[in-house]
């Protein structure tokens, strides 16, 4: 399968990675260039973007051939746009991806043929989150002694993850993040807050990049401390091997909580939500209460997509359930494979930041 962004600047190739082409309307013939990268050979001509793929690696290069008159040959320099890679994945997304956003199958875990990483990523979650796995990790990590780095900064990392839980997409995870806060401002031009939270609320997934296992970055989240509703992902049964199930103190409806706590009074699975919104509360910053929600509560989906946990929300967790759920359309259904020009969108999305979230986060 080949996808072609609109502005004709990058060409993928992705299942079988047996040939390459250029970007058709870019490039001039005068000059042949033969790359080696690997098992694969690129026969190309002068400028634009490329993406390869072969064996078990990804890149995006990007050529540059500086014309020289009266000379047969130019200078060729090729740059990687993809950095430190923290994860691969190797299958063709095409069966499982929702080419014709239709929104019905967004989500649907039986609509997809769903690859075996991502089925794997959660029985491990199902099994290892735990009381006592969570307060270690925010024990770990919300010493926020990780590194000082800006909001862009970090976005650039992100370069280098593929969400091994979402069945929907497969590109990294900075062409999400700009995809979701456009489709924000198309619609709430007059809502910058809403906007930069489109932009930051994976951002957290810094974690596996840093060591985290996927299956403690990424995924539907849920509460622990108490039974598991039967609409998370997969069901009850994926959570066979979870000891908190066999602890008398965690495996009822309640479990430790009482009744209408309040989610700002449960222990939610660790994950990139939990981390950027608790990186949040220990930063200067001036996101409302609202932004705060979309991001904690974002990959909640058996509360704000199912109706489930009510035992335990309150009023005021009701009344910023419809932020969650306006958040969820552009989270979920801008995940389709054309890319935004990330470059010329920088300057408008830095001056969000610089008004919200400025200078470095303590991580």
């Amino acid at each position: 399968m080949t996808t072609v962004c609109t502005n004709m600047k990058i060409l993928l190739f992705e299942g079988h990675f047996d040939k390459a082409m250029a970007c058709p309307g870019l490039l001039d013939n005068s000059t042949e260039i033969l790359i080696k990268v690997g098992l694969v050979t690129l026969a190309g001509n002068r400028g634009g973007l490329i993406c390869v793929g072969f064996g078990n690696l990804k890149l995006i290069l990007l050529l540059i051939l500086k014309k020289t008159q009266g000379r047969k040959s130019d200078t060729t320099t090729m740059a990687t746009t993809v950095s430190r890679p923290a994860k691969i994945v190797l299958e063709d997304p095409s069966e499982f991806r929702p080419e014709n956003q239709d929104a019905s199958a967004f989500r649907d875990f039986r609509v997809h043929n769903v690859p075996d990483r991502v089925r794997k990523t959660y029985d491990l979650m199902h099994t290892n989150q735990t009381v006592d796995f969570v307060k270690g990790r925010m024990s770990h990590w919300l010493q926020l002694d990780h590194g000082e780095m800006t909001v862009m900064d970090i976005l650039e990392e992100l370069n280098a993850l593929v969400d091994e839980s979402d069945p929907d997409i497969d590109l990294p995870n900075i062409y999400h993040a700009f995809q979701t806060a456009e489709a924000i401002r198309k619609h709430h031009p007059d809502k910058p807050w809403f906007q930069l939270t489109g932009l930051i609320h994976d951002i957290g997934k810094i974690m596996h990049i840093w060591g985290e296992p996927q299956w403690a970055t990424v995924g539907d989240t849920f509460v622990v401390g108490c039974a598991p509703d039967p609409s998370i992902v997969f069901g009850v049964e994926s959570f066979a091997n979870n000891p908190d199930l066999k602890d008398p103190r965690y495996n009822t409806t309640l479990g430790m909580y009482e009744a209408n706590t309040g989610l700002d009074n449960v222990l939610m699975s660790w994950g990139h939500d939990e981390y950027l919104y608790r990186v949040l509360l220990g930063n200067k910053h001036s996101l409302p209460e609202e932004a705060l929600y979309m991001i904690r509560f974002h990959s909640f989906y058996p509360w704000h997509s199912c109706g489930a946990y009510t035992q335990l929300t309150n009023d005021k967790d009701n009344s910023m359930l419809r932020w969650i759920r306006e958040f969820n359309k552009f989270d979920l259904y801008t995940k389709a494979p054309d890319m935004p020009d990330i470059e010329e969108l920088k300057p408008y999305y830095q001056g969000l930041i610089d008004k919200y979230l400025p200078g470095k986060i303590k991580w």
